[in-house]
């Protein structure tokens, strides 16, 4: 039997996610569970362990949904800006990650300052700060 890397070796940092957004996230989950159970997985434990809070509660700086993101992989010094965003809004021609990829798991209900591993789809554990997270424009 094979185990996971941990997801990292101190305390997982506090993450908040908007609780409206749960039941989706969920269905996604277990969805992708067939196809990706290290990602579903991962997705459903995050949920799991984080407060949720009323949408118009959740501050601006914590990533969800429609967030712009600028983050740095610590493994490699590499800084990205993308938009976490449901799958099928996903286009990474536009720097808009999918919730159900490794780093966008690892991104969701984060804070700016905010470090967290993620495991690659290459099976390579890499680090991330978040540097700045901007809001989901309004619809």
């Amino acid at each position: 039997m094979t185990t996971s890397p941990p997801i990292t070796s101190t305390r997982l940092p506090k993450i908040h996610l908007d609780k409206t957004l749960v039941g989706r996230l969920e269905a996604l989950a277990s969805a992708t569970m067939r196809r990706s159970p290290e990602v579903g997985e991962r997705l459903l434990t995050e949920i799991a362990r984080a407060k949720l809070v009323a949408p118009e509660k959740l501050r601006d700086d914590i990533v969800t949904i429609g967030s712009e993101v600028t983050y740095r992989n610590l493994s490699t010094d590499r800084v990205r800006t993308v938009v976490v965003a449901y799958p099928e809004d996903a286009d990474i021609d536009q720097q808009r990650i999918s919730v159900l990829t490794p780093v966008g798991v690892a991104l969701l209900g984060l804070s700016a300052g905010a470090t967290i591993s993620w495991v690659t789809r290459d099976d390579e554990t890499r680090v991330l700060e978040v540097l700045e997270v901007k809001p989901p424009a309004p619809l």
